[in-house]
């Protein structure tokens, strides 16, 4: 079976032990979608901003020395939207509704993030055979800094911004 078939089954039995569960994105830390269940909702967009959001979050973490990056949660009016890691390749994100157990949200996430992450490590310690579909691309997640994180999408330095002058300071 597919690693992306897989990966559904286990959206598909996340969603059956969460109901209030709207949505669940499997994607790759690139922003490429593995595997949705997503009523309504653009499942290509939601991975490209998941994969901004993952970005964002690592240089979080980073800048303010709290480990390695595990999860993002985002509340809405109408509900939540929360990331976690799914191992070195991978990312879940969920759609809950706003009456959501956000401590039940986590532990399921959580649970599901580490088995989409135990798929992908088998996937990609499988012997390579003619019925797996190429993918194009690197074949190996972003390479890892010194401290063994994955680099995130922004830059390590964040360069100043050209500020004008203003008031008196313009006439010098």
């Amino acid at each position: 079976m597919a690693v992306e078939a897989e990966i559904l089954n286990e959206l598909h039995r996340l969603r059956a032990r969460m109901p209030r569960l709207t949505g669940a994105l499997a994607a790759s830390v690139d922003g490429l979608v593995l595997a949705q269940d997503m009523p309504g909702v653009q499942p290509e967009g939601l991975a490209a901003l998941t994969a901004a959001a993952l970005g964002v979050g690592y240089r979080m973490v980073d800048l303010t020395d709290r480990g390695e990056f595990c999860e993002l949660l985002v509340r809405g009016a109408g509900g939540y939207v929360a990331t976690y890691a799914a191992g070195p390749a991978a990312v879940l994100t969920l759609l809950a509704d706003d009456r959501a157990n956000v401590g039940r949200l986590h532990l399921e996430g959580r649970r599901s993030g580490a088995r989409i992450a135990e798929l992908m490590a088998a996937h990609r310690a499988a012997p390579d055979d003619a019925s797996r579909p190429h993918r194009p691309g690197p074949s190996s997640p972003a390479p890892p800094t010194p401290e063994g994180r994955p680099l995130g999408a922004l830059p390590v330095r964040i360069p100043r911004q050209f500020r004008p002058l203003r008031g008196p300071e313009r006439d010098i």
